[in-house]
């Protein structure tokens, strides 16, 4: 039995694509009269429709802001809107994209356990799992903040993780991450494509992912699928990764094919994975069955794909418990990233935790996060200036660009490598046996390659 349907992409931050997700209620009236949507049956996704007019009619936003918003929006229809929109607060999460990132790490223990595995197969099983696991999280339709260049974020305290994350590019917003503890060693080079459609975006991960076993030094390459955003103009806003997620061990050549079911009317299929961990061969070993809201189960099958006899389904990962009523939708975990307690001592000053914009936004204070967005901005402009007029060019300090430019299934990639002075840094300051009693929140946020240049 072959894999299930494939539709070969990638989706791993879906939530940049909330970025638009404001117009799903903010432009109603407006824009169903310019686009010829009016009489138009709004859908829930969720299954049945009962709320769903009411919700289209219900915006963020003053009616009077709502215009203006569109017709800025109508020259992007079928653009690259990943970077060009300014976008306000009031649709921002109090979290930035490289924070985005490190929720990946949530449950990591499942890597550990596919390092302590001895069936290659149920290595796959563990690992796939885990790069499922983070969808959950991903559904959120709030927008984080696109990060500062030479921005960074920091994890420890969490499973013997240490975690770092760079913004290594503005333009085009590339992103280069590092994660390690005693059993595996993760790596990843992020840059996304993205395609307004009017109602809708399109987004393409065009990134790579690599998780490094480190018992026997198996190297896994994950490539999940696209993300399309849907009701970008009316209704709920909802997010969909019709496709195939590919974990291939490039070292036996065994893969994982796992197929999100596309959405269909009254939300049927949604959220349901199903496929197979295949050998070198591509014969079926392991059948994987679940939902990537829920949980995800396993069990052996024949080449033909059936369970075999005697054999049970078992549950491998299953979604944690979720504050209720949170106002962003935050799991515990993510509540976790923006914590201080899991800041290693002496954090970075350009820690995406000491935003002011972003802090702001976590203490409920909109007007100050908006003054504080622009101004990072404008002082991100002025750096550029200056870089621009010395003939310099931005060198990331944790990462290096490299001479390696690997194919994706939507466009080249250029690799950024982690050069272990981060590792060398850290090692140093916790070697040192001094105490910081400095108020680590009260540190002024700092990426600046220059330092802090005026906005003039």
């Amino acid at each position: 039995m072959g894999s299930p349907k494939k539709n070969e992409s990638k989706g791993f931050f879906a939530s940049v694509s909330s970025s638009f997700s404001v117009f799903s209620n903010a432009m109603h009236r407006s824009v169903n009269g310019l686009l010829g949507y009016e009489g138009v049956e709004v859908i829930n996704p969720e299954g049945g429709k009962e709320d769903a007019e009411e919700e289209a009619q219900r915006g963020r936003w003053k009616q009077e802001d709502r215009d203006s918003y569109w017709k800025m929006m109508q020259k992007y229809i079928g653009a690259d809107v990943t970077s060009m929109v300014t976008l306000p607060v009031i649709i921002f999460e109090p979290m930035t994209m490289l924070q985005k990132m490190a929720e990946l790490m949530e449950y990591s223990y499942l890597l550990d356990r596919a390092d302590e595995s001895e069936d290659p197969y149920m290595r796959l099983v563990y690992a796939s799992s885990w790069a499922i696991s983070v969808y959950f999280a991903y559904q959120r339709t709030w927008k984080p903040f696109n990060p500062i260049l030479g921005e960074t974020y920091e994890l420890v305290n969490h499973g013997g993780i240490t975690f770092l994350a760079e913004q290594v590019s503005h333009h085009p917003p590339m992103s280069a991450g590092h994660a390690e503890n005693d059993h595996f060693a993760y790596d990843v080079t992020s840059k996304l494509k993205t395609k307004f459609l009017g109602n809708s975006v399109d987004v393409y991960p065009v990134g790579r992912t690599r998780v490094t076993l480190k018992r026997d030094g198996v190297v896994l390459d994950l490539v999940p699928p696209p993300t399309k955003v849907n009701n970008l103009i009316f209704g709920r806003t909802w997010v969909d990764s019709p496709g195939e997620m590919i974990m291939t061990n490039l070292t036996t050549g065994d893969k994982a094919v796992l197929y999100f079911q596309p959405c269909g009317w009254f939300g049927a299929g949604r959220y349901e994975i199903d496929g197979y961990i295949y050998n070198s061969s591509e014969e079926p070993k392991i059948l994987m069955t679940g939902k990537w809201n829920e949980s995800l189960s396993y069990q052996p099958c024949d080449p033909e794909g059936e369970p075999l006899p005697n054999t049970e389904m078992k549950e491998v990962w299953h979604v944690a418990d979720v504050p209720p009523n949170d106002k962003f939708q935050y799991t515990h975990f993510a509540h976790k990233i923006n914590s201080f307690d899991t800041a290693p001592k002496k954090l970075l000053a350009s820690d995406s935790r000491l935003r002011p914009d972003r802090y702001a936004l976590e203490l409920g204070d909109l007007s100050k996060a908006g003054t504080e967005k622009t101004s990072l901005e404008e002082r991100q402009r002025a750096e550029k200036r200056t870089r621009e007029a010395n003939g310099h060019n931005f060198t990331p300090r944790w990462f290096d660009l490299t001479e390696e430019v690997t194919t994706t299934p939507w466009g080249e990639l250029e690799i950024y490598q982690y050069n272990g002075k981060y590792s060398e840094h850290r090692a140093s300051i916790d070697n040192s046996g001094s105490i910081d009693n400095v108020d680590v929140k009260s540190t002024e946020f700092n990426p600046w390659q220059y330092g802090n240049l005026s906005t003039e």
